[in-house]
């Protein structure tokens, strides 16, 4: 078990108090990135000297903190691989945007985290540190395991399915998935450019919710909430959740007493058709434009390429664009639906995974929870706090309506705290 989560709000405390300085805060993350990624392997590249020694000089909200980059996003100082030999060694001359925010806030990217093949399903090498024998999740595998394992306080990772807020759930830490196009993604793979969702890490809500706003500079993390009075949670069901292990069901359970129990008015919302057919859409509209996104690569370097990759843009390639369309217009009625379902509550409460993270390196788990909210590109915030049996973790999502992130954020801190106090 290497499971040892570095709280971003406390490092950027002792940094501002002085209780620790900005070489010797980098020179932790190196060191314990040096003692367990050999058998974690979250990392694929490190900074290089050059990187470090400026980084040690840098200014900025995020001055002293260590930083992951998933390997879809372009850096001009590290090499950017995409999980794909096709790509190794390959040398981008800029940093993708949300690199370069980063970078000017003072934080050190202290190297690039290991992905799933063009952030698809072929896994990467990590493995899961609260038990190496499973997984940590997709396609961020590298950028939760390292938060998880305290090589970093934050990183950022991009989700087209579920790939933020799953591995998050499976690694115990916060994931936070914006509101669509909130953070940029200019400068990272695309995959479906309808869907391509930058997000972040962090080791819990709070923490999340800072990086995010030191980022970005918008008002994110807000004053936590006293209490769920006054606020109205939805717990959403869906066709899915026959596929809940039922130590997840309980999870879901167990969030739904916390919020009761703190105040909250819980509503039964069961999904409406539009959002059943919008989930349906979600294969269509990513296999289509992922078979355009990497043609290139399919068509010239199909040998390189692992089978599941090529599978999805196999079946990709054959949809045709009138099907493509149909199930554009699908997600664009399935958005309106999911607006409407803020009518009538505050926020949704769902599973952030099917279950615990499974055991073995081969599968990186169900996305099937995480499809809809990506379409719809409502914010999504996994909560950590809740185990199975084993003590693997398990997450739950706050889902609230497009635009307000910072509500998401704020209740599903709320929710976490709750849960730390049971």
């Amino acid at each position: 078990m290497y499971a040892r989560p570095v709280s971003l709000a406390a490092r950027l405390a002792d940094l501002d108090s002085g209780r620790i300085g900005v070489e010797a805060s980098l020179r932790e993350s190196l060191e314990r990135i040096e003692a367990v990624d050999g058998d974690l392997a979250a990392f694929v590249s490190r900074a290089p000297e050059e990187s470090l020694a400026a980084a040690h000089s840098a200014s900025g909200p995020l001055a002293g903190i260590a930083f992951g980059v998933k390997d879809i996003f372009d850096t001009a100082d590290m090499p950017t691989e995409h999980g794909s030999p096709i790509y190794r060694g390959s040398r981008p001359r800029a940093d993708a945007a949300l690199v370069a925010m980063a970078r000017t806030k003072g934080a050190c990217i202290i190297g690039k985290t290991a992905t799933t093949e063009f952030a698809s399903m072929d896994p990467a090498a990590t493995r899961n540190p609260h038990d190496p024998a499973h997984t940590p999740g997709g396609s961020s595998s590298g950028s939760a395991a390292a938060v998880a394992a305290g090589m970093v306080p934050a990183a950022c990772g991009s989700q087209t399915g579920g790939s933020v807020i799953r591995p998050a759930s499976f690694c115990g830490v916060a994931g936070y998935k914006p509101s669509f196009r909130l953070l940029p993604t200019v400068g990272m793979k695309t995959f479906a450019w309808s869907l391509d969702t930058a997000g972040l890490f962090a080791a819990s809500v709070a923490d999340v919710a800072l990086l995010a706003e030191l980022l970005t500079g918008r008002p994110l993390k807000v004053p936590p909430l006293s209490g769920a009075g006054g606020i109205s949670i939805g717990l959403y069901r869906s066709g899915k959740d026959g596929d809940l292990d039922p130590q997840m069901q309980a999870a879901w359970d167990q969030a739904a007493a916390t919020f009761e129990a703190a105040g909250a008015r819980l509503v039964e919302i069961e999904e409406p058709a539009a959002l059943v057919a919008a989930r349906e859409a979600h294969g269509t509209v990513q296999g289509f434009e992922a078979a355009h996104a990497l043609l290139d690569e399919r068509s010239r370097h199909r040998g390189a390429m692992g089978p599941k990759i090529l599978a999805t843009l196999d079946a990709g390639a054959a949809i045709l664009p009138a099907e493509y369309d149909a199930a554009r217009r699908i997600a664009r009625i399935g958005r309106k639906a999911a607006t409407a379902l803020f009518e009538e509550v505050d926020a949704l409460l769902v599973p952030s995974a099917v279950g615990p993270a499974p055991k073995g390196h081969a599968f990186t788990g169900d996305p099937v929870m995480n499809k809809l909210w990506t379409l719809t590109g409502n914010p999504v915030v996994n909560v950590p706090g809740l185990l199975a049996q084993g003590g693997l973790p398990l997450g739950v999502s706050i889902v609230t309506r497009f635009g307000r992130d910072a509500e998401a954020l704020a209740i599903g801190d709320l929710l976490e705290r709750a849960l730390a106090r049971q």
